[in-house]
């Protein structure tokens, strides 16, 4: 079986590249570029794609069973908009699918991007407008729609920890999730990749509220606890300052705003890994 993974060498998209390698499928692994000495070598085919110019997608799926997705804006960008990536990049890579006869195309998503307000979010409405144009394509298609991974939250909530003072949106506390494991969300993926026409909303076993998860980060890094509130007004406000817009930070600042003070726990639970020891691993090896 001939699949191709797109957003290979991304946090996620390399979870997916060990899995189907360890598999033994034939793999075109694309990608702006190749994360080189990374282990897998010679158990794919690399492509180089920059998913905005269609010239790049020529010919990538010719001969695939299977088309999978990672493509998205995950970090501030002065050059391009979740609109650029997540919604008319996938559509490229949606288009050459279809041109190469591909039958099944394999989209990760995220959680929450239908629900109400989430049209006011880029890089939700991206999402789910892409959504939409691949439940009318024709192909046949798995979309999975996690809560978050175990790495976003350690990393987001690392400068805080480190500064001693978290900062947590007023009234919001008690918002849950249950984020999961990047390598037991990619055997997910694997498992479920030939199903025909599924939607999954998938999380890990362990679900906690955002100031659980801070008081673990405290307590793994040997530190005082400090929750401080922050008025969910001031995101607002900070992500329309000309200087976040300039340095391309909106999109994010509003992400992250939607995700604090919303509730994401996915139903499809998934993975063995524990959200409290990798907490405890991750901010016990930094402190």
């Amino acid at each position: 079986m001939k699949i191709v993974l797109a957003g290979a060498f991304g946090n996620l998209g390399f979870e997916i590249l060990k899995v189907l390698a360890a598999k033994g499928y034939e793999i075109v692994a694309a990608d702006l570029k190749e994360k080189e000495e990374n282990g897998l070598e010679g158990k794919y085919t690399f492509r180089s794609i920059d998913a905005t110019k269609k010239e790049t997608l020529a010919g990538l799926c010719d001969g695939a069973d299977i088309v999978i997705t990672t493509m998205g804006l995950t970090t501030a960008s002065t050059k391009f908009t979740a609109y650029d990536i997540d919604y008319q990049g996938n559509l490229n890579l949606l288009e050459e699918a279809k041109k190469a006869g591909v039958r099944k195309f394999n989209y990760i998503s995220v959680i929450a991007c239908r629900e109400p307000g989430a049209e006011k979010v880029p890089m939700l409405h991206a999402k789910a407008m892409f959504e939409d144009e691949l439940k009318k394509s024709g192909l046949h298609y798995v979309i999975y729609r996690p809560t978050g991974y175990f790495y976003d939250i350690a990393k987001v909530f690392k400068p805080y920890v480190d500064k001693g003072e978290m900062q947590l949106l007023k009234g919001y506390h008690n918002v849950k999730a249950n984020v999961v494991d990047c390598p037991d969300f990619a055997a997910f993926i694997e498992q479920h990749m030939l199903d025909t026409d599924k939607i999954y909303e998938v999380g890990g076993k362990e679900t906690y509220t955002y100031e659980e998860m801070a008081k673990m980060c405290f307590k793994a890094a040997g530190k005082p606890v400090v929750i401080k509130d922050s008025p969910i007004w001031m995101f607002s406000m900070l992500a329309n300052l000309p200087m976040i817009k300039k340095a391309g930070k909106h999109d994010i600042i509003l992400f992250s705003k939607w995700t604090l003070s919303h509730d994401l726990v996915g139903k499809d639970v998934t993975g063995s890994a524990s959200f409290a020891e990798y907490i405890k691993e991750y901010f016990g090896r930094k402190a």
